[in-house]
């Protein structure tokens, strides 16, 4: 998938210029250059366009070098290509003739079968001249200046510059300059060469100028330019490191050796084949000065010798030939371009080519007519007692002793128990992450480990996820699969990165540390055989300190201990600051400011190891994991901690990516109504969330209203910078959820981002329903389309007000939020059990401290024990055993009928509203119409108590609870107080498809 203009940057280093400090300091364009914001000046004019294509030879030493290349649009060349010449000192070059194509497409190779085609998915080049080194492609002449007729550094008007790269990640940069009152150099300026580890040199000649103006940039738009202010140089010897200015500098250089010591050889590679694809890992290699990149060199099969340059310690590498031995070695770079000898090879053969995964199909309807019903999967019903697990704090919680292991509900439990949600009258359910999780208490899935693995502990025999996705399907009922971008487990993802942390098996720590076994693979559920235990941790665990460890004091033991009184070690836990994690991957700190920038940028919790979202390959693998689920035909995604990602992240990056997923799998219908629904937690009661726009629910809604740096990471700080300086009273606003009069109105969607968010200002003052409605009401303006909001009173994390317990408000304050949130607009949903206010009262999360059967996440399944049969939402046909009681319950009855007739009234799903000419204090008009299904509903609600309505059209009103009837003349309807909990929903008779529905369903304890 295209990330970014491929114009502007070149793929791999969108996420190599990230550097959290230098945010301030690297900018788009130089602010005295004359360089366009779009990149490199072109060699000639399209029609005559060129590329000349430069190729690093230091770590290939290939005898020959080819350029097999295909103009955009064009044929490629004949294999092997055309042969490359030399450049200048570790560089070979070749100019190819582009006609009127605006770039090319490019592959390497030796000429005799050995290709770097960056790991399979071609280099894509523009015009000018162009680097390729290492997987990295920018935009200049490495050679610009090289030779003879560099000036001397020791001559009179002379400048040597040294600028240091160890901060900005870039391998290549450019000095682009004036002398002092004369003429820039041609954008993107003359190369830099390297001088030694972590510095680059330029000499320029100064003619009469007695100094220059200067400013840095990678050849691929990316600058650094002093803040705009552009760097003042004299003549003689100078540095610039992290924007100081050092005049008559000694040579930074001149104390240090040449690097020449190559990096350890990696060890432990492993190959491991899934059908015709191979997952090849390994430990990192160690280095004096820092290892840069690995190359991993493939051997097999009839297409060549491939050689890959990755970043990481993971390559992952697909399409391959069915039932074929295929051999990979690595070999570990540094910065001076020294290479490792080659690894102990790793051997895999591949299987047969899978057949096109089971994929069911999105039900793709409007999301707001589907009332949602949210479920803690392994909380709710247990279908399976042989997947059930009790996991490292089984007994310390005391769950062992209710023998209620926290694994215990799953999708054959979820399967069994549709037609009861069904017979509540809901066409939604919300579950919990579906992932293979990897933490201590992990049970409600927000400890994702392996991202591309559903986990085992809640699946079974014909009931797998996609049975589950299915069997609802075939229901009427939609599946929102709760989707975690923000971070990982403790243990880091699969596939991305996992940590080692240090573990002594003596007498004290051996019950914890597991011997490791090689055979063997963590699932959650398998026992592996030496330690009897399914959360086995000896992948995880190590008691020699792994190459290229950051973390200091390895080993060593600490003046703490655990609970139990044993001595602590460093580097035991992983944890935000003990450098277990890159920093390219992870982010290395704790959260001082909820409601500041770094509450986006470091942990939540020591068990959530924070994904660097900005960086490409995180949010590739998490792109990659998720269109898994999407091609499973889920409905779509609830976000958790969808505050804690930048909105340009979003709005960039995994937003667009669900929407072109969806539609190349389903259709843009079906992409329009793939229900996206974020959590941005904001636990006030005002509409901004303390007056931090970047941390309100609504900001999340609306797409970005001004261009920011190509760097995702640069472009996070612009934003939350430029919104927080605009401020609360110059944020867009919207009419989207509003009536005109009485008239609906097209909503323009043209500035939504496509996440929709959880209505948190109801949400926290939902302790009572009148206060709720209020201080929604008071924020529909600020959201992209309130009609959207997902709306709760309370969850598996907080009741109103922040509580930490399930709602206990009493039966008719249920009654009365329930009667709101099913006739104001947003979509409702209710968390597990409320429908007989399970576990009111009750804390709902004390983590492994105490058993769960005492909090608001206790087992459910044992009020539906017996059997149920729903006819129809809302309707039960038949119910044995405790589920019947569970149905009778009065909040039951009450969700049953609230969903019939907001099933039955369209304006109650998808209407606009209006308080306009309305006396009342929970009172409200609704419609919704669309012309080309011939649909126009229109309903005056009163909860609880009375209301008047003045400026309504005359005609006949039927009420839906009692089938009273008013006809109106004079554009007035008064209706009396129904009654805590009751409501009425008068609906205008307009005839035809539209005729109102008069009474529907029977009388309940509240709805009478």
């Amino acid at each position: 998938m295209r990330r970014t203009p491929h114009r502007l940057l070149g793929r791999p280093l969108a996420a190599a210029v990230a550097a959290a400090g230098l945010l301030g300091l690297l900018t788009s364009v130089p602010q005295a250059a004359p360089a366009p914001a779009t990149g490199p000046v072109a060699a000639s004019a399209a029609a005559d366009a060129t590329a000349t294509v430069f190729y690093s030879t230091k770590t290939r030493n290939w005898s020959a070098y080819q350029l097999h290349y295909a103009p955009d649009g064009g044929s490629w060349t004949t294999v092997p290509g055309t042969r490359m010449t030399s450049a200048c000192t570790d560089w070979v070059k070749l100019t190819v003739p582009l006609g009127g194509a605006s770039g090319l497409k490019a592959t390497f190779n030796n000429g005799s079968g050995t290709w770097d085609n960056n790991a399979g998915r071609n280099y894509d080049l523009g015009t000018g001249n162009i680097t390729v080194k290492d997987g990295v492609v920018a935009h200049s002449d490495p050679c610009a200046g090289a030779g003879p007729e560099e000036p001397d550094p020791g001559g009179p008007n002379t400048a040597s510059v040294y600028y240091a790269t160890s901060t900005v990640g870039w391998s290549t940069v450019n000095l682009h300059y004036r002398p002092t009152g004369g003429t820039w150099t041609t954008v993107p300026g003359i190369g830099m060469e390297a001088a030694c580890t972590g510095w680059v040199r330029r000499t320029v000649d100064l003619g009469v100028a007695t100094g220059l103006q200067a400013t840095f940039n990678n050849g691929n738009g990316v600058w650094d330019n002093n803040n705009g202010a552009d760097y003042t140089l004299p003549a003689g010897l100078t540095t610039v490191k992290d924007r100081k200015v050092t005049a008559s500098a000694k040579d930074p250089c001149a104390a240090e050796e040449p690097d020449t010591q190559a990096p350890s050889v990696p060890t432990a590679v492993k190959a491991a084949a899934d059908g015709v694809s191979v997952l090849v890992s390994w430990e990192p290699a160690t280095d004096d000065r820092g290892v840069t990149k690995y190359q991993v060199t493939r051997t097999g099969g009839t297409k060549g010798t491939l050689v890959t340059d990755v970043g990481s310690t993971v390559f992952a590498d697909t399409g391959l030939e069915e039932r074929t031995a295929y051999r990979y070695t690595v070999r570990a770079l540094d910065a001076a371009g020294n290479l490792s000898a080659p690894s102990a090879p790793a051997t895999a053969t591949t299987g047969e080519k899978p057949t096109a995964p089971a994929t069911g199909t999105p039900l793709g309807t409007d999301p707001r007519k589907d009332p949602i019903y949210f479920v803690l999967t392994a909380r709710f019903n247990d279908g399976d007692p042989t997947n059930n697990r009790g996991g490292s704090q089984h007994e310390k919680s005391g769950n062992a002793a209710n023998d209620d292991p926290m694994f215990r509900g799953d999708f054959k439990g979820l399967v069994q128990k549709l037609d009861y949600i069904k017979g509540l009258g809901f066409s939604a359910i919300w579950v919990t992450p579906v992932v293979l999780n990897r933490s201590d208490y992990d049970y409600h899935g927000y400890h994702g480990y392996d991202f591309y693995r559903v986990d085992p502990r809640l699946e079974s025999a014909g009931a797998s996820y996609q049975d589950l996705i299915d069997a609802a399907h075939a229901k009427g009922m939609k599946i929102y699969q709760d989707v975690v971008h923000n971070h990982s487990s403790r243990w880091g993802a699969k596939g991305l990165f996992t940590p080692k942390a240090y573990g002594v098996r003596d007498t004290q720590w051996s019950w914890f540390y597991d011997e490791r076994n090689d055979g063997f693979t963590y699932d959650g559920l398998t026992v592996e055989p030496k330690s009897g235990k399914s959360y086995y941790n000896g992948d995880l665990w190590s008691t020699a300190e792994p190459s290229g460890n950051t973390c200091l004091n390895w080993g060593t033991p600490t003046g703490h201990t655990s609970p139990e009184g044993y001595r602590i070690y460093n580097c035991q836990w992983p944890n935000p600051t003990s450098g277990m994690f890159p920093k390219a991957l992870y982010h290395n700190c704790w959260i001082g400011n909820w409601e500041g920038e770094d509450s986006r940028s470091c942990w939540l919790h020591d068990d959530l190891a924070d994904f660097n979202t900005e960086n490409a390959q995180v949010q590739n693998y998490l792109i990659g994991a998720y269109n898994k689920y999407i091609d499973m035909g889920v409905d779509g995604f609830r976000l958790d901690t969808a505050v804690h990602i930048p909105r340009t992240t979003w709005n960039r990056r995994f937003l667009p990516a669900i929407q072109e997923r969806v539609t190349q799998r389903f259709g843009a219908e079906a992409a329009k109504n793939f229900f996206v629904f974020g959590e941005v937690a904001a636990f006030v009661n005002d509409k901004w969330n303390r007056g931090s726009v970047n941390h309100s629910a609504q900001f999340f809604t609306w797409k970005e209203r001004k261009e920011y740096s190509a760097d995702d990471e640069k472009a996070a700080l612009e934003m939350y910078e430029y919104e927080q300086q605009q401020g609360t009273a110059s944020q867009p606003v919207s009419d989207n959820a509003f009536l005109k009069g009485n008239a609906y109105h097209a909503p323009d969607r043209s500035r939504f981002s496509g996440m929709n968010v959880i209505d948190m200002r109801m949400h926290m003052n939902f302790g009572d329903a009148d206060n709720a409605f209020h201080n929604g009401k008071d924020s529909d303006d600020s959201y992209h389309d309130a009609t959207y909001n997902v709306v709760y009173v309370d969850s598996h994390d907080y009741g109103p007000n922040k509580s930490s317990e399930r709602y206990t408000g009493g039966t008719d304050a249920w009654a009365e939020n329930m009667s709101l949130m099913w006739t104001f607009r947003g979509i409702p949903t209710l968390y597990y059990g409320s429908e007989t206010e399970f576990q009111k009262g009750k804390k709902i999360d004390c983590g492994p401290s105490c058993p769960l059967a005492s909090t608001g996440r206790a087992y459910f399944g044992d009020q539906l024990a017996g059997e149920v049969t729903a006819s129809d939402f809302g309707k039960v046909s038949s119910a044995t055993g405790k589920v019947a009681d569970t149905l009778a319950a009065p909040l039951a009855r009450h969700l049953q009928r609230l969903n019939e007739i907001r099933r039955a009234v369209p304006a109650l799903q998808m209407g606009q509203y209006s308080t306009e000419g309305i006396s009342g204090s929970m009172a409200y008009k609704r419609r919704y119409t669309d012309a080309a299904s011939g649909t126009d509903s229109f309903a005056l609600v009163a909860v609880s108590g009375s209301a008047t309505y003045s400026g309504i059209p005359n005609g006949t009103y039927q009420d839906a609870v009692t089938g009273d009837t008013k006809v109106v003349t004079g554009g007035a309807l008064a209706v009396p107080a129904p009654g805590k909990g009751n409501l009425r929903v008068y609906v205008l008779d307009l005839g035809g498809k539209n005729a109102a529905p008069g009474r529907i369903g029977t009388a309940g304890p509240y709805l009478k």
